[in-house]
């Protein structure tokens, strides 16, 4: 049974920063594109970077350019995002997920497996 688990939100001031974890456990995790989303109240949920099996290139959604950085640890079966200089504006509920199919993915509709979501909150 595939399990993915987020770690590491929390309350921070705006200009601070957070890493956030998945860990992931009954999946073959190095064949899976990585990817993290966001969510926030009365919004869609929202790409935010993914990066590639293999090769682990990355992609970031125009909200995370320049301030967020995802990576991962095959062998330790988790991914990070590295988020610097927050905003008010990025206050959501973080979600990991896993995409067997896809290289490199931005869509949610891909993604096979998700994690329950981590809260990140941003006061100013």
């Amino acid at each position: 049974q595939v399990h993915m688990a987020e770690s590491g939100g929390g309350l921070v001031q705006a200009g601070g920063s957070l890493r956030l974890s998945c860990a992931a456990s009954g999946l073959t995790f190095s064949r899976y594109c990585l990817g993290w989303f966001r969510q926030a109240p009365g919004k869609e949920r929202e790409f935010v970077a993914a990066i590639s099996r293999g090769d682990s290139n990355t992609y970031y959604g125009d909200s995370a350019k320049g301030r967020f950085t995802i990576s991962r640890d095959d062998a330790k079966n988790t991914m990070y995002l590295q988020m610097n200089s927050l905003k008010p504006e990025d206050a959501a509920v973080y979600y990991c997920a896993a995409d067997l199919t896809s290289r490199l993915s931005t869509w949610s509709r891909e993604y096979d497996y998700w994690g329950q979501g981590t809260q990140v909150t941003v006061s100013s």
